[in-house]
């Protein structure tokens, strides 16, 4: 990000709240200035000096104390703020906003700001529960104001179930999204397919192919924090899901091809990043495949070729594809992209050992039928999946 952005973080009273410092120590990894607002009672659970030393600002949290420098503490941060989140948010802070109740610096500055307000509740499972509280979040949903929802778990009450702190890593991929520059694609509908699919011989064998689906989910959190409504589909691989996606996940050829078609029609752009099987076994075997002596002989045929029927199905939409190639990188792309009808398609050179499958950067080459080749260098796959969607959206 070019300019740098001011989060303020609030700090409310629950046992969570020591959480809040892993957030900020990877926000300011980020260049992201950061103030964080304590209640009194948040105090009791963590010393402000460890949010001070890792903000490296000073910490709020007394209306009334003299301040450093001639500013309206609550209006001050209130004007600076980007964004404003409450991590931990309890059922008091909530009630509180919900209702109206400025009486502290926290409730104060959340009135005044015109930022985004994002809440984080974490509670007993019993208080997030509880009626009042579930209206509160509600009425505040109403208003404009945003929710992480909580995971279920073991709190620290000793109770079981929902109320826990959502993870820090989401809470803090929330907050990136939220400040991420490029918002050029509100309300454009992106489908996005990634990861493997697997073609069955036996309830215990499969054949499936090495991708981790680390492109696709990039691409699909790139669309996400540009503003698109982003629907992910996704085979088998060990990505976290992403906040913020329709997520739909599939096993084989056939449920990825159900799956594609059920979203293809209602879709602006589509990108077939997934490296779907190209052939399965002619015959399954309902029972496991013994092990005898000699050999076993698969006999495979070819599977859907879904790119190639959305290429011909295509009508307002812009479609994208993917060739991992091992030769002839540019020749083989250009005759994907001709054969498959597709507006551009991505090219990569799979036998390079430092991007491509299971790494975190790729080179690649984008093609499209009117213009010369676009090389892109090697970049994390975020950054390769934003130069895509620059491109793309020159053209609409």
């Amino acid at each position: 990000m070019e300019n740098k952005k001011t989060v303020v973080i609030g700090v409310s009273g629950g046992i969570a709240a020591y959480k809040s410092l892993d957030i900020i120590s990877r926000l300011r990894k980020e260049n992201v200035c950061v103030h964080v607002i304590m209640t009194k009672s948040a105090m009791e659970f963590v010393n402000p000096i460890s949010f001070q030393s890792l903000s490296q600002n000073m910490v709020v949290h007394d209306m009334f104390e003299e301040p450093k420098a001639w500013e309206i503490q609550h209006i001050s941060l209130a004007k600076k703020a980007d964004l404003l989140i409450v991590v931990p948010a309890t059922a008091n802070i909530i009630g509180k906003v919900a209702n109206g109740i400025a009486d502290d610096i926290l409730t104060t500055t959340i009135m005044a700001t015109k930022a985004p307000v994002i809440f984080a509740p974490a509670m007993n499972v019993n208080m997030y529960n509880n009626l009042v509280v579930q209206d509160n979040i509600k009425k505040l949903k109403s208003f404009g104001y945003d929710f992480i929802s909580p995971t279920s778990g073991r709190l620290a009450c000793g109770d079981i179930g929902e109320g826990k702190l959502a993870q820090t890593e989401e809470i803090f991929e929330v907050i990136m999204s939220n400040l991420y520059d490029l918002k050029d694609m509100k309300g454009t509908k992106v489908l996005v397919t990634a990861g493997p699919t697997i073609a069955p011989i036996d309830p215990v064998r499969f054949i499936t192919n090495r991708s981790s689906g680390k492109m696709g989910y990039a691409i699909a959190k790139e669309a996400r924090d540009r503003g698109a409504v982003v629907t992910l589909i996704s085979g088998p691989c060990n990505q976290p899901t992403p906040f913020g996606v329709n997520f739909i996940r599939i096993n084989t050829n056939e449920e990825m091809r159900e799956a594609v078609l059920n979203n293809y029609e209602d879709s602006d752009i589509v990108i077939k990043s997934a490296a779907v099987a190209d052939y399965k076994p002619k015959l399954y075997s309902s029972i496991k495949i013994k092990k005898g002596e000699g050999g076993l002989n698969l006999e495979l045929i070819r599977d859907n070729d879904i790119l190639k029927e959305l290429g011909l199905h295509k009508k307002k939409q812009i479609l994208v594809g993917f060739a991992a190639e091992s030769n002839d990188l540019l020749q083989n792309a250009k005759e994907k992209l001709l054969k498959k009808n597709l507006d551009y398609i991505v090219a990569n050179d799979i036998t390079g050992t430092d991007i491509g499958f299971a790494s975190e950067e790729n080179k690649v080459t984008i093609l499209s039928k009117d213009n010369d080749p676009i090389a892109i260098d090697k970049m994390p796959k975020k950054q390769v999946a934003r130069e895509l969607f620059n491109l793309i959206n020159k053209k609409r």
